[in-house]
């Protein structure tokens, strides 16, 4: 129909002449309120919203002599972050005459790695940024 005639049957109606697809051949056209409309659409985006999960990344401090217990410790953390759905990020720090046994900090990932490999993957491997070296760990 006309798009006079269509305009003139919404305002008749108290409604609003809303164009839903403008690409087709003809365009396509809606008799509704608008601002119900404009409600509706922002009500569904804000569910939308607080249904998605948001993905923290979670950190965890080591150094390169650290103790088994402290060790322990710290892995629960992670697998309880994991578990959770957040990643870690596995940092170890270098202070001082440290520096100069790097293996050590590697060696150090390498056992978390092989500790955490049936809940987390590894998805940074370790790689040193100035005084430490660090590692991000994912959910599997």
């Amino acid at each position: 129909m006309p798009t006079s005639q269509a305009l003139d049957i919404a305002a008749d109606a108290g409604l609003d002449l809303v164009e839903v697809s403008p690409t087709a051949k003809p365009p396509v056209c809606k008799i509704l309120d608008y601002g119900k409309f404009k409600f509706q659409a922002q009500k569904k985006a804000n569910e939308a919203r607080k249904k998605q999960k948001v993905i923290e990344v979670k950190e965890i401090k080591m150094r390169p002599n650290i103790d088994t217990h402290d060790y322990e410790t710290k892995m629960k953390a992670a697998t309880k972050f994991i578990g959770n759905g957040d990643k870690v990020k596995v940092t170890i720090r270098f202070r001082g005459r440290e520096m100069a046994h790097i293996n050590l900090g590697r060696a150090l990932l390498d056992r978390v790695e092989a500790d955490s490999a049936e809940f987390a993957k590894v998805e940074t491997r370790a790689k040193m940024e100035g005084r430490q070296m660090m590692m991000i760990l994912g959910p599997r």
